[in-house]
């Protein structure tokens, strides 16, 4: 396995890691399993977050057999000081471990969020006194829009970033590698695999690798994954010109259908989150995460049926898709 050094933090991860949604759909037994497997080839980062249902639950049973041998991330979505600091210990406790390395502020998507857990009682000052106090070794940001992670980054204070990174998910990604470069901060690939889109898992890893990506972290939930995701980590080798030509006709073919949650399509004047939509459909459809996307999905206060079909999505939406169609069709298997 080979290992990059996560900017600031000065932590020595493996350049593939272990996202950790999809643990959610094995028992605890299996889960151990392919913990153990992964850290026998040598993968040392592990992605999780207090949203995965009990993600943190599987992975810390394992991993806190090997603590001293594994790099611990896991994030949070509340936004208020009050409410990150008891989600801190909450991720402490169903982890069963005594600090995590790196805790992340999950999801900061606009500009008001990002005043929000800045501010004096907002989350990042409860990431700051549980760093004081040795509850967390550093403090990181992850976002989908990548205007909003470049103006976070600006002010200092993350160590690492965390944003979807992959053959077909690659606009802004260049500035965002030239910030984080300039200030040192650790780059974590997440979606590695576009949320499931692609399959050819060895094409995909080391197009990431070619860039200056501490780490990427498919999601597995198989030893099978995890000593196919461990090879190309071995042997991150340049793509052929061959492979380059297979991986632009494969996301040539997924321009049609494939939501990159750029958000150019918000604000709907009915409210829909459109992007959030499509994510969970690709949870459903894709990661065969069935009963937790339902669930997500049902927790939302504006649903497809909402639309007005205008159309104003559609107009805005760079890659031409027929967000219209999409909606229904995701309506039809979440609701």
């Amino acid at each position: 396995m080979k290992y990059r050094r996560l900017g600031k933090t000065n932590l020595e991860v493996s350049v593939v890691g272990f996202g950790g949604i999809p643990i959610q759909r094995i028992d605890a037994p299996s889960a151990e399993k392919v913990v153990n497997r992964a850290i026998e080839l040598g993968i040392n980062f592990f992605d999780t977050a207090r949203g995965y249902t009990d993600s943190e639950k599987k992975l810390g049973a394992a991993l806190k057999k090997h603590r001293d041998r594994v790099i611990i991330a896991t994030k949070s979505m509340v936004r208020d000081k009050k409410g990150m600091a008891a989600d801190i210990e909450k991720s402490l406790k169903t982890m069963g471990v005594d600090y995590i390395d790196l805790y992340q502020l999950h999801n900061v998507k606009d500009k008001g969020t990002l005043e929000q857990v800045m501010g004096a009682d907002g989350a990042f000052a409860a990431l700051k006194e549980a760093k004081e106090k040795g509850k967390i070794g550093h403090i990181g940001v992850t976002g989908h829009i990548k205007d909003v992670l470049l103006e976070i980054l600006q002010t200092g204070e993350m160590e690492t970033v965390q944003f979807p990174f992959n053959p077909v998910e690659t606009d802004g990604a260049r500035k965002l590698f030239e910030v984080a470069e300039k200030m040192d901060i650790g780059v974590i690939a997440m979606k590695p695999m576009a949320g499931g889109a692609l399959t050819n898992a060895k094409l995909a890893l080391r197009f990431i690798l070619e860039h200056p990506v501490s780490v990427a972290i498919p999601g597995v939930d198989a030893p099978e994954q995890v000593e196919e995701n461990a090879a190309f980590g071995s042997d991150p080798r340049l793509l052929s010109e061959e492979e380059r030509t297979e991986l632009a006709r494969v996301v040539a073919g997924l321009g049609a259908h494939f939501c990159r949650r750029c958000e150019y399509c918000l604000p709907c004047r009915q409210g829909i989150d459109i992007p959030s939509i499509f994510l969970f459909d690709g949870y459903y459809t894709r990661y065969d995460l069935k009963d937790w996307a339902r669930n997500r999905y049902q927790t939302m206060d504006v649903r497809p049926e909402d639309c007005l079909e205008c159309g104003e999505c559609e107009e805005r939406c760079p890659y031409n898709l027929p967000i219209r169609e999409m909606l229904k069709a995701a309506a039809g298997r979440l609701g």
